[in-house]
């Protein structure tokens, strides 16, 4: 596969900017991204509606479009064909920094695909905004956005959490925060250092700060507000697997009937356990 550069780009085609919009403080759009935002033919929103109040609070009057999760497959194909005649178009998320957990990748891709000029505008991320604000920043960290609900997927998700050696950062629904808290404790986190960030650079921004175990405990009957970004600490170099919480999944199991391969394949995803150690310990070894 040949290797492209930007400045092979049609010239005579559209641009594609894609353009971070304040998370919260709508002072937080740039002086770049007010200009753009202004000058493109159109501006693709997730909501039009929405964006409106920021959009109008930078007199920007730009003609708006929709583009969400639930068009962009449909929509794709015409607005690549306007891209090509020419056009200039701004993809804007309804916060911070399109794509991160925000619709847009596959009309991006395909603008990509046919030589399409794209042009981010950086901006806002709340990603960013908690990681340092958290106290872990200053290396790698790994963003996994929302985890999954549940099932096997959820348990790799957060075995993952636990092995990894640098901070992890998680998107979350305000109502699951308590949940995914137990969840990182049950798979031997509990002592992990945590900050939730809630409602970064708004009114009643918020970092609570602690172990898994003390914030879960916080928030167990009463979820916090607004929007939420976790930043969970890595693994020391040191740390263990919790042997007790391993034994006690253990025993579920086996009161549940469940076969030696399924219990080691759940120890896995769960607890980032090697393979072998996990069929051994499934059979009683």
């Amino acid at each position: 596969m040949p290797i492209t550069r930007s400045a092979d780009v049609d010239a005579a085609g559209g641009t594609l900017f894609v353009v971070s919009t304040p998370i919260g403080h709508l002072d937080d759009l740039t002086h770049r991204a007010v200009a753009t935002l202004g000058l493109v033919d159109v501006i693709l929103c997730e909501d039009t509606r929405h964006s409106r109040t920021l959009l109008t609070r930078y007199g920007i009057t730009s003609r708006t479009e929709s583009l969400h999760e639930h068009n962009e497959a449909a929509a794709t194909p015409g607005l690549l064909r306007r891209l090509q005649q020419g056009e200039r178009m701004a993809l804007i998320s309804d916060a911070g920094t399109p794509l991160v957990s925000d619709p847009g990748a596959r009309l991006i891709q395909a603008a990509v695909e046919a030589g399409i000029r794209v042009v981010p505008i950086p901006g806002a991320s709340a990603v960013l905004a908690a990681l340092v604000g958290s106290g872990m920043a200053g290396g790698a960290f790994t963003f996994l956005g929302f985890l999954e609900r549940k099932g096997g997927e959820r348990r790799s998700q957060i075995a993952l959490v636990s092995r990894l050696p640098h901070p992890s950062v998680l998107y979350e629904a305000p109502g699951r925060v308590a949940a995914t808290l137990q969840d990182l404790e049950a798979a031997g986190m509990g002592e992990r250092r945590v900050v939730v960030a809630r409602e970064v650079t708004k009114q009643f921004e918020e970092f609570v700060r602690g172990t898994v175990s003390e914030v879960g405990e916080y928030y167990r009957d009463v979820a916090p507000r607004g929007e939420v970004v976790l930043v969970v600490s890595g693994a020391a170099d040191d740390e263990t697997i919790d042997s007790g919480a391993v034994e006690r999944a253990l025993q579920e199991m086996r009161d549940r009937g469940e076969r030696p391969r399924d219990m080691a394949r759940a120890l896995v995803e769960r607890f980032g356990m090697a393979r072998n150690d996990a069929y051994r310990l499934a059979l009683g070894e």
